[in-house]
């Protein structure tokens, strides 16, 4: 049983590294040319070291030679032999200091290049994920730990990975000389150097569970950041003074990752000095060894030059191997984040349908149930309507009813657990999700506002016509945007928000107007969503934008919510959810007679008027 664990433990550790290969990859098409010649830089620094030691055995053999033979400063033949090791020395040490400079460069450009790449992929792939995705907080801690680092890792585990074959080959340079002294000495070397290899790869596991673990607790952290520096929390933590609180939070939040940190940090490092020492206490045993060598005439002045230094920098090199493949093995941890969430499963969209099969059908809810992921009551049950062409459907119900969520689904932003939605007779999961969507404009209570300018803030109802100032003049005049924005000082190009020099912001209802009339600059739809569309609006204002906005949408059909009864009583049709059913639906007036819920909800609201 011990043995089939350590066996688990070694195919764990080993799986890893798998991450290696496609590190590489990803660095070689971030930039093939930076690849290649990363790669030849590091065979020559691989190769250069004990060139240049093996040089410096040869001047001081020459220098003793010279020397002995008493023509150092008569015999110019004698004499030009160690001045041309010097120089050969020479030339080697400045081929070494440009491979190093190059290679210094080569990573610094790679580290832009693949961190911009990094970043490209993450964000190509949020695209391409579902909003029940994004609303899952395991999800986050899975983007958040991707995020974190995954820009740098690739090129770290790359670097480190030439790194190793620089360092091997300087080790088969080294092995290749020492071990003409003794392989005792080359035992020695290689010995030494692994009690501190084994425990910087402990701790490296232990810095990535520690990193992985407390992935919510940095969220938490950015997000206290956010409330204290974000200027649309500004006015809420000044008055309510939150500040304080909030910092305190910060402090603790801080203090208890720093505390985590530091006890590991303390750890790694009191436990690497002291199995560095074996390392100091293995050179100096082989130190004291070359050095009877030397003095018993053993070896020549030259030779023990050569193999202290061979021995010194090989010790260095072995070290620096064990580094790079206890780093490397960090660098995997870290990268299995970054490709668990490049690899999370994306829901596959089957439907190709560009139109459907009964096209005067209109809209249609069939038994449709939904429940959100982790609840377990459904936030719609059974819900059947139909909408025709031309109609307004109206929907009212207290928040939490489930009015924002019929409007997900019917723009498949989510998917039905039962029943079907229907547009045009064909089930919205067999349309072409970009044919669909160019059908419907909306705009949700909880819109962006956007830090563009007014007519790109516009523009983004239709991105493919992002930049058409003509449709921007049009879409504006139908929302009702166009009195104000024309008072701006540079009109359709003044720049929104204060987060960037010149913005201008705007009052609640002015940025409603904004969004509604995003909604549409998509001339072609023939549906449009709006949810709580006035919200922000003086009731004078609303009466006029819904006055102005049936005359508008005669040909199209539109879903509203509102809880404002003086705008819900101008739909063809009103439906009251409750609880996540319909409990009631028909004409203001019919529903009025009914005296049921919508009745008691109006004569309420009403009430307050008089």
């Amino acid at each position: 049983m011990r043995t089939q664990k350590k066996r688990n433990a070694l195919r764990q550790s080993l799986s890893v590294f798998r991450y290696s290969g496609r590190a590489v990859n990803l660095v070689w098409t971030t930039s093939r040319f930076l690849t290649i010649i990363l790669a030849t830089l590091t065979l020559v620094a691989g190769l250069l070291p004990a060139a240049i030691a093996y040089i410096g055995k040869l001047i001081v053999d020459a220098v003793i030679f010279a020397a002995q033979s008493h023509t150092y400063s008569s015999d110019f033949v004698n004499n030009s032999h160690p001045l041309m090791y010097v120089g050969l020395e020479a030339i080697a040490v400045a081929l070494l200091a440009a491979t190093q400079r190059g290679l210094s460069v080569c990573q610094s450009l790679l580290r832009v290049l693949l961190g911009q790449r990094v970043n490209v992929l993450i964000l190509e792939k949020s695209l391409t994920l579902d909003l029940t995705q994004f609303e899952d907080s395991e999800f986050y801690d899975k983007l958040t730990n991707a995020r974190r680092e995954a820009s740098t890792r690739p090129l770290s585990l790359v670097t480190r990975t030439f790194g190793l074959v620089q360092s091997a080959l300087s080790l088969i340079t080294y092995g290749a000389l020492l071990v003409k002294f003794s392989v005792w000495a080359l035992l020695v070397l290689i010995l030494a150097g692994m009690p501190a290899f084994f425990v910087e790869t402990k701790f490296a596991a232990q810095a990535f569970r520690l990193f992985s673990w407390r992935a919510p607790e940095t969220r938490e952290q950015h997000y206290l950041e956010t409330l204290l520096a974000r200027e649309d929390f500004a006015k809420e933590v000044k008055l309510y003074q939150l500040g304080d609180m909030l910092l305190g939070r910060y402090h603790a939040l801080f203090n208890r990752l720093y505390g985590e940190d530091r006890d590991l940090t303390l750890r790694r490092g009191l436990w690497g000095y002291l199995l560095s020492l074996l390392s100091t206490a293995g050179f100096y045993i082989a130190y004291a060894w070359i050095v009877i060598e030397t003095v018993a005439g053993r070896i020549t002045l030259g030779d023990m030059t050569m193999y202290l230094t061979v021995f010194r920098q090989g010790q260095t090199t072995f070290s620096g191997a064990l580094t790079s493949i206890g780093g490397m093995y960090e660098d995997n941890l870290y990268l299995s984040n970054l490709y668990d969430f490049l690899e999370e499963e994306v829901p596959t969209a089957i439907g190709k349908a560009t139109k459907g099969v009964k096209p005067k059908d209109g809209i249609r809810f069939e038994n449709m149930t939904f429940t959100y992921p982790g609840n377990s009551q459904p936030a719609l049950r059974n819900i059947s309507l139909h909408l025709r062409p031309g109609e307004k459907l109206a929907i009212v119900g207290e928040n939490g009813s489930g009015k924002t969520t019929l409007i997900k689904l019917l723009t498949r932003l989510y998917y039905p657990d039962s029943g079907r939605i229907l547009l045009d007779g064909l089930d919205l999961q067999e349309w072409d999700v970009d044919v669909l969507r160019r059908r419907i404009g909306v705009i949700f209570q909880n819109f962006v506002r956007y830090q563009f300018t007014v007519g790109e803030n516009i523009g983004v109802g239709d991105v493919e016509r992002l930049e058409d100032r003509e449709l921007w003049e049009i879409a504006a005049e139908k929302g009702m945007a166009l009195p104000f924005v024309e008072k701006l000082p540079a009109g359709f190009t003044t720049q929104l928000g204060k987060w960037f020099k010149g913005g201008q912001e705007l009052s609640g209802g002015q940025w409603q107007k904004i969004a509604l009339s995003r909604a549409f600059m998509r001339d072609s739809a023939d549906i449009l969503v709006l949810d709580e569309p006035t919200s922000a609006m003086d009731a004078q204002a609303e009466f006029d934008i819904f006055n102005h906005f049936r005359a508008l949408t005669k040909n199209q059909m539109v879903l509203l919510i509102s809880h404002r009864f003086s705008t819900v009583r101008m739909a063809d049709k009103i439906v009251v959810i409750e609880n996540g059913e319909v409990i009631e639906q028909g004409t203001h007036d019919e529903l009025l007679q009914a005296g049921g819920r919508y009745a008691k909800l109006f004569l309420l609201q009403a009430a307050g008027y008089q």
